[in-house]
């Protein structure tokens, strides 16, 4: 990377570029919307190779589209699921929720590629999805330039610096602060958001865990306040 594309980034963006180069390449969630739901509830309580596991299985029954996995035998239809891992009778009841929702609102996938507050309402049928699955879904099926915030980025963007500061009563009001913080630092391009959410929710699995983070092998040790009081 060239010193002259090194600092026109901001300092987000150049956290994100030291992270894809110590992990390397990620897999991003599909961007087909059905199959992202499909995709969020197979993630609940599982691991991602037992996720896409059964996301291969459901894709061979066929049944990755609503019609398709309304039509589908139901044993074929446990047998794929099971595969995430437990929850197996969740996992269907969360599904067939969601083939309703999806059958009700045939323009689903127009409509939340439409204004922000009417693409989040669209979404609020689906079960299990919570307020990351929705903004999730938005960034990577619906092209919009937002953060989807789960615990494992909330704790990586906070030990950075960005929002999280000072007390926050619930949920929503902690992850918009992350949110407002992160729109700052970054240009509003679906790619670049896309690429921060991929390597620092990652991160915050692997490296920059809530116990005992490795903060040693750490590629932003330097940068991170947080890093720096345990090990300074």
């Amino acid at each position: 990377m060239s010193s002259v594309v090194k600092a026109l980034m901001s300092r987000l963006e150049s956290h994100v570029a030291a992270l894809q180069k110590f992990y390397g390449a990620l897999p991003s969630p599909p961007s087909d919307p059905f199959t992202l739901f499909v995709w969020e509830i197979m993630a609940g309580h599982s691991t991602p190779r037992k996720r896409d596991a059964a996301l291969t299985a459901l894709k061979k029954i066929p049944a990755l589209t609503p019609d398709a996995m309304w039509r589908a035998p139901q044993k074929k239809l446990e047998d794929a699921v099971a595969k995430a891992g437990p929850y197996t009778d969740q996992r269907l009841l969360a599904l067939r929720k969601g083939i309703d929702h999806f059958r009700r609102a045939p323009d689903l996938a127009t409509t939340i590629r439409g204004p922000l507050k009417s693409a989040l309402k669209a979404l609020k049928g689906l079960p299990q999805m919570g307020d990351a699955g929705g903004y999730r879904m938005l960034l990577f099926a619906a092209e919009h330039p937002v953060l989807p915030v789960d615990a494992r980025l909330s704790r990586v963007a906070r030990r950075l610096g960005f929002g999280g500061g000072g007390e926050h009563k619930t949920w929503s009001a902690l992850a918009r602060s992350i949110r407002e913080a992160v729109a700052h630092d970054l240009p509003a391009e679906t790619g670049v958001y896309r690429r921060t959410f991929l390597y620092l929710s990652h991160h915050g699995a692997a490296t920059c865990t809530e116990a005992e983070p490795h903060c040693r092998v750490c590629p932003l040790l330097k940068e991170c306040s947080y890093g720096g009081q345990r090990h300074g």
